[in-house]
């Protein structure tokens, strides 16, 4: 599964004035950017429910084996090319390995320890760790409405923390989140403006091909194939496959090439609310007051900063 503000496409002449400006949002981006946001959100509820019955780098690595085969074959009988240039080929192993294995890798083992609504509210922080390390070690500059997202972000998180840590939440759980999400956030800015929309379903079989051979290894290293069948554990790693995995990420890809990167991140508002909702309305977890504050607060600095990127060309 592509986070928003993996493999940026490059915008180039005979675009429409949508994808070249970003001054449109149409209906029908709107209806992506929505699917992209729900399908992104329930990754982490199936992902709690895959853990609870087989070992998560096993259940990872067959999964990305599986999505890849599956991509690659549809972007052949598309008529896509594997012959990606210099730029796409770093791109789609770093994201490959640092989006499937060790982003994906770390939340589905911390998955095992802490509940999928604390796992989606972390990863959903990921825009608001690109534009702080975009702004820290970059120098970025960030508008006054991008600081107080930040600060709004931040915020949030922290309520959300303290409250969970004072209860049951593991620590090593969150700590490989939090982890999780940083790795993914320095593989972003690492390779803005590679371009991938001409071979879009290619490059995300190809990521996840990159991603099963990087934990396949651990896999056999740390883990015994011990699994326990059922039809939630099969409904589950059968959704997570295809839908989070593989549609979700193409989704993404043509959303990016429709209305460009700034204005596709901005659904990634919804992801805290929706995360959340999706955990507790399948998996029956319960939340505190304090985490709905959390939880609204870091909505709120998600919107506000990805706003403030948006400038009118």
């Amino acid at each position: 599964m592509l986070l928003p503000g993996g493999l940026c496409v490059a915008r180039r002449p005979g675009h429409s004035r949508a994808e070249v400006k970003g001054d449109h949002m149409d209906i029908r981006a709107l209806f992506m950017g929505l699917a992209f946001a729900f399908m992104w959100s329930s990754a982490f509820t199936a992902a709690r429910t895959i853990v609870a019955s087989a070992p998560p780098l096993f259940a990872l690595s067959i999964r990305f084996f599986l999505a890849g085969i599956i991509g690659i074959v549809l972007a052949r009988a598309l008529g896509q090319s594997w012959k990606l240039s210099r730029v796409q080929w770093r791109a789609t192993i770093i994201f490959g390995f640092c989006q499937n294995a060790l982003y994906l890798g770390l939340n589905f083992v911390a998955m095992q320890w802490i509940e999928a609504s604390l796992a989606a509210i972390i990863a959903s922080t990921m825009p608001l760790i690109v534009a702080l390390l975009g702004w820290l070690v970059y120098g970025e500059k960030v508008r006054p409405l991008g600081v107080a997202g930040l600060v709004m972000g931040l915020a949030g998180v922290a309520l959300i923390m303290g409250a969970r840590l004072q209860g049951d939440a593991d620590p090593l759980g969150i700590a490989l989140c939090i982890v999780a999400a940083i790795s993914l956030a320095v593989a972003t800015l690492a390779v803005r403006g590679a371009s991938s929309n001409s071979n879009a379903l290619m490059v995300v079989g190809l990521q996840m091909l990159v991603g099963s051979v990087a934990l396949i290894g651990p896999a056999l290293a740390l883990e015994t194939f011990d699994v326990t069948w059922s039809w939630t554990l099969i409904a589950a790693f059968t959704y997570t496959t295809l839908v989070p995995g593989l549609l979700a990420t193409f989704v993404w890809f043509k959303l990016v090439h429709r209305i460009g990167t700034v204005k596709a991140s901005t659904f990634h508002f919804l992801n805290p609310f929706l995360g959340v909702a999706i955990a507790a309305a399948l998996l029956g977890e319960t939340l505190g007051a304090w985490d709905v504050v959390g939880v609204a607060v870091i909505t709120l600095g998600i919107l506000a900063v990805q706003l403030s990127k948006q400038v009118k060309v």
